[in-house]
C-alpha cells in the first residue's frame, strides 16, 4: 500500500500537527495557498512533494509552480510514464473554473483546496478529493489534511482533523 499525504491553504503557516500526521507518507501532494517555499522545503524532509500555486500565492511561488499537475499515484515522485501507470490524479487549487472533464482524460482522483472546506465525493467513477486547510484557521471551519491510500487501482481517501486551538 502506498500512502500519499495531500495538504492544502496553508498561507505561509506549517502547523507541527500537520507534519506529524504526514509523516510515513511516500508522496505529499500540496493544492495550492502554500505561502512560503520554505514549506515547500520542510514537506519535501519527509517526502517527495508536487505542489501547484493557488490565487494568493505570487512572486517567486508564482513562478516555481505551476498552476495545474497530473500525478501517477504509484510512481515514487508522481511522475507519469507510460509503463507502470497507476491511478492518475489532477491537482488544482481551484480557484479557477476546471477546464477539462477528468473522466474523458482518464483521471480517477481530482485533487482541489481554495475552499477551506474538507470534502470527499465521488462522481462519474471520479474521487473529489479536498483535504481542506491546514493554515490560519478560517471562520469555524476545521484545521485539517487529508490522506489518500493506494492499493492497486484501489484509491481510499481521508480527512485528518488535527484537532488544533
Amino acid at each position: 500500500m502506498r500512502v500519499i499525504g495531500v495538504i492544502s491553504d496553508t498561507h505561509g503557516l506549517l502547523r507541527d500537527e500537520a507534519l506529524a500526521r504526514l509523516q510515513g507518507s511516500d508522496l505529499i501532494l500540496h493544492a495550492g495557498d502554500v505561502g512560503d517555499i520554505g514549506i515547500i522545503r520542510r514537506l519535501s524532509e519527509i517526502a517527495p512533494v508536487r505542489a501547484v500555486r493557488g490565487n494568493t500565492d505570487g512572486g517567486d511561488l508564482a513562478e516555481a509552480l505551476p498552476e495545474t499537475d497530473v500525478i501517477d499515484l504509484t510512481s515514487p515522485h508522481g511522475s507519469v510514464s507510460t509503463e507502470g501507470r497507476g491511478p492518475l490524479a489532477y491537482l488544482m487549487h481551484g480557484h479557477r473554473a476546471l477546464e477539462l472533464d477528468p473522466v474523458a482524460a482518464g483521471f480517477r482522483v481530482l485533487i482541489h483546496g481554495h475552499t477551506h472546506q474538507p470534502s470527499v465525493s465521488e462522481r462519474d467513477g471520479v474521487l473529489y478529493f479536498n483535504p481542506g486547510s491546514a493554515g490560519p484557521r478560517r471562520f469555524n471551519l476545521p484545521v485539517t489534511v487529508g490522506c489518500l491510500r493506494i492499493e492497486g487501482p484501489d484509491v481510499a481517501p481521508e480527512v485528518v482533523d488535527l484537532d488544533v486551538d
